[in-house]
């Protein structure tokens, strides 16, 4: 198998530059403690596995092609990152948080917090268009599905490794950053920034 490590080089830059996804790791972290936090993760990894499943069978292509199709996972991220946003500011506004205790989750909490990193990546059709865009400059149309798959899996394995250090140092710190005045100024940043992808994604052609 033929791997590109200049693709390694590329995954690495996208992977450490903040989106949603790391925002709404955070968030989870904050207010569910590491267990939130990881499902959160893991979710996010588990949607860019299909991804990369999907790119390497050749749906992907499909999807982006069929316009009402690609249409459709676009307005619903649009409407799902709106939500997240207006949720956070809300949360900011009213300012209410109960106190932080152990990373004690509930399983069905931690069930919520993986549905919504699914959700947050899976909605987000810019993540398709990545992998159709850049992986055929690294990988030959002629080469192995294991080449492929190689490749485009390479996201969600750096990803899962970064968004768990982040989980892990935010867990670290969650005492202080779970101040409420404290807390109040990073949901009110976090809206915004969720806001602002939001707007970002909707205007995209």
């Amino acid at each position: 198998m033929d791997y590109s490590w200049g693709f390694l080089f590329v995954v690495v830059a996208l992977v450490l530059t903040p989106g949603a996804d790391f925002v709404l790791i955070v968030q989870s972290t904050l207010s569910g403690g590491r267990r939130c936090g990881a499902a959160t993760a893991f979710g996010v990894a588990s949607a860019a596995v299909l991804q990369g499943l999907l790119v390497t069978a050749g749906v992907a292509s499909v999807i982006v092609r069929v316009q009402p199709l690609f249409l459709a996972i676009k307005w619903v991220g649009v409407a799902y990152l709106a939500w997240l946003g207006f949720t956070s500011l809300r949360s900011a506004l009213h300012g209410r948080y109960g106190a932080v205790g152990a990373d004690g989750a509930s399983r069905s909490s931690a069930w919520a917090a993986y549905r919504r990193g699914v959700l947050c990546d899976a909605t987000n059709p810019k993540i398709l268009v990545f992998y159709l865009s850049l992986l055929p400059q690294f990988v030959d149309q002629d080469a192995s599905w294991v080449t492929w798959l190689a490749h485009a899996w390479t996201v969600p394995c750096l990803g899962i490794t970064w968004f768990l250090l982040v989980v892990a140092f935010v867990g670290s710190v969650r005492l202080w950053l779970e101040r409420r005045p404290v807390r109040r100024a990073f949901d009110a940043s976090a809206g915004a920034v969720l806001l602002f992808f939001c707007v970002s994604l909707a205007g995209e052609a």
